[in-house]
């Protein structure tokens, strides 16, 4: 999904006391609530392709429709949700561009102790920043200068499917997953990024109290390249230990740690193997005021050049409800990236802040910025980026 839309999701969500009564109403229609939302903005990015000169600006209208279908049974549960998400660039016809993003899923109790979830979604994307900006490609620096112009368009397919065995309250569970993706580029330079992947995983979850548990996590990924000549065709193992908990002296959260290897099917690839981590804790002081961490340290795919990505990354959250009609958020994420078998390495950083007004219960308005700076050591993937934005956000 594109930058400015996920600033649009970050700016206008907020979490307090009030949330309740600010859930969107739905219609009945014969055991199913359809639940209509709207949310348009309009906002000023001044680089939005993310360059690290001759910066292009512009005005841009985002609006974005989104319906919920959802139904519930005694012991299941499904959610069909369909959003349309388009942004025009008034400076820029070439930037405009929509996305489709449809999603199903569903959870059903069998028995006690027997639970499945399942999922299948379809996402259209574009996006105007296009991170491919290694030299190392055929088509070299007209090429590279060429691309930085073009938006990024890629579909996505996912089916996943989990297993749970173990009563809720008792003393061990046991958790299944697997899940298929596919990735298909529809631009003219990340054909060599067409992948599948196959992951699997199992948790096991041991009860230290009515609302904390240990877990011992392993997974496994097996990336599998469109292109016959590439050499990212590799497996990612990872091994977890941790804990989670809820509720617990005002924090609810998961910690894991482990390591990961990555291991390429080309003898002519480096194997790689690092510590792991994944965090989220929330902790509310009040119950108007809330705090959100998150960090990660893993392997992502490798962009053109890079055989693998490690990624390094934290965001902290703040949101306020000063009254039932007025809330703030402030954000700082920060990401250090290094690109392997490439020289390239990123250091990230962005600072968000926004009010939101909300007069009546099915509208707010938020007025936000945010600052994204990349600092790099491939000087054509630096740049600054500022974002001014005012959305409505609507509701039945």
């Amino acid at each position: 999904m594109k930058y400015s839309k996920l600033l649009a999701a970050s700016l206008v969500s907020s979490v307090s006391a009030y949330a309740v009564a600010d859930e969107p109403r739905s219609i009945y229609l014969r055991g199913f609530e359809l639940t209509p939302t709207l949310l348009v903005g309009e906002s000023y990015d001044d680089n939005y392709r993310g360059l690290d000169q001759d910066e292009r600006a512009s005005w841009i209208t985002s609006i974005e429709p989104s319906l919920l279908l959802s139904a519930e049974t005694r012991n299941a549960g499904y959610q069909l949700r369909y959003t349309l998400s388009s942004d025009i660039y008034h400076d820029d016809s070439d930037a405009t561009n929509t996305d489709h993003i449809l999603a199903l899923k569903s959870i059903m109790e069998l028995t006690s102790r027997h639970r499945v979830n399942w999922n299948l979604g379809y996402s259209r994307i574009e996006n105007t920043i296009n991170d491919d900006r290694t030299v190392t490609d055929t088509g070299g620096v007209e090429e590279l200068l060429e691309r930085r112009f073009q938006n990024e368009r890629y579909d996505r397919a996912v089916a996943g499917v989990g297993y749970t065995f173990g009563a809720r309250t008792a003393p061990n569970q046991l958790e299944f997953g697997a899940e298929y993706q596919r990735l298909r580029y529809r631009d003219d330079f990340n054909e060599d990024q067409d992948r599948d992947t196959v992951a699997l995983g199992t948790t096991w979850f041991h009860r230290l109290g009515a609302r904390t548990r240990t877990l011992v996590e392993l997974r496994h990924a097996d990336h599998s390249y469109e292109q016959s000549t590439s050499l990212r065709d590799s497996t990612n193992l990872a091994a977890l230990v941790g804990a989670t908990w809820e509720a617990t002296a005002k924090t609810t959260g998961t910690l894991k740690a482990g390591a990961e290897r990555k291991d390429f099917d080309s003898d002519t690839r480096s194997d790689y193997t690092s510590p792991m981590w994944e965090a989220g804790i929330v902790w509310a002081p009040r119950t108007y005021s809330k705090f959100d961490l998150t960090s990660r340290r893993a392997f992502d795919e490798g962009d053109d050049g890079a055989s693998t990505v490690q990624d390094i990354s934290t965001v902290l959250n703040w949101t306020h409800e000063w009254n039932p009609w007025i809330s703030s958020e402030l954000e700082y994420r920060m990401a250090d990236r290094e690109y392997k078998a490439t020289e390239r390495e990123d250091d990230l950083q962005s600072y968000g802040i926004a009010l939101t007004y909300s007069p009546d219960r099915w509208i707010d308005f938020t007025l936000g910025y945010r600052f994204v700076e990349n600092d790099s050591n491939l000087s054509i993937a630096s740049y600054d980026r500022n974002v001014y934005m005012l959305t409505v956000d609507m509701s039945l």
